[in-house]
């Protein structure tokens, strides 16, 4: 008997891991802003990472989706299909934004950044080559980012689920498959074998 595994078993196997940045990658994506814009484009790196939002929830922010919540803040949108949800959104990015909008005066429902999507792929692509990075970057990359370092820190999938609003587990599922992938290695290339 053969242990050669079936084509569809290995296709299935690679498709539950996603693609993701590091952390460090994307604050040199965002460190790389180069334009006369650099605060503000910076701003959306970081903002698709450390939220998790989707680029058009995103550029259709403004600042009165920022709130005060609890003991922290978070952004409410209204999102894919639809539907609304409250993110959290780091204290220190929550303050940067509303600095931001202060110093630029958009008003309560100006959005913060008045471009299109094609405009942020293309300013997120430029930015990464400029950071050295040889991945592949867009957007949503950075969204598959947040959710993976997330996950990392938090090991709660369904709390994922919930912040990145997603209607079943599935795709959750794909993130934390990559993890338990990635940590079995770390943990196999610890055996030791000795002659």
């Amino acid at each position: 008997m053969t242990l050669t595994p079936k084509k569809n078993f290995l296709a299935s196997a690679q498709a539950r891991t996603v693609e993701y940045l590091t952390a460090e990658e994307v604050y040199r994506i965002a460190d790389s802003c180069k334009n006369r814009n650099k605060e503000r484009d910076s701003l959306l790196v970081r903002t698709l990472f450390e939220t998790g939002l989707r680029i058009s929830e995103a550029i259709s922010m403004t600042p009165a989706h920022i709130e005060k919540h609890g003991n922290g803040f978070a952004i409410s949108i209204i999102g894919k299909g639809n539907k609304p949800r409250t993110i959290a959104c780091p204290a220190a990015l929550a303050n940067e934004l509303m600095a931001y909008a202060y110093k630029h005066t958009l008003g309560p429902k100006s959005r913060i950044w008045p471009f299109s999507r094609t405009y942020a792929w293309i300013m997120i692509n430029d930015a990464a080559e400029k950071a050295g990075i040889t991945k592949r970057v867009y957007p949503h990359l950075l969204r598959h980012s947040d959710a993976i370092e997330r996950l990392r820190q938090t090991r709660n999938p369904k709390a994922l689920q919930l912040h990145l609003g997603h209607s079943s587990m599935s795709m959750t599922m794909r993130y934390l498959s990559t993890l338990s992938q990635e940590d079995a290695v770390k943990i196999n290339q610890e055996v030791k074998f000795e002659k």
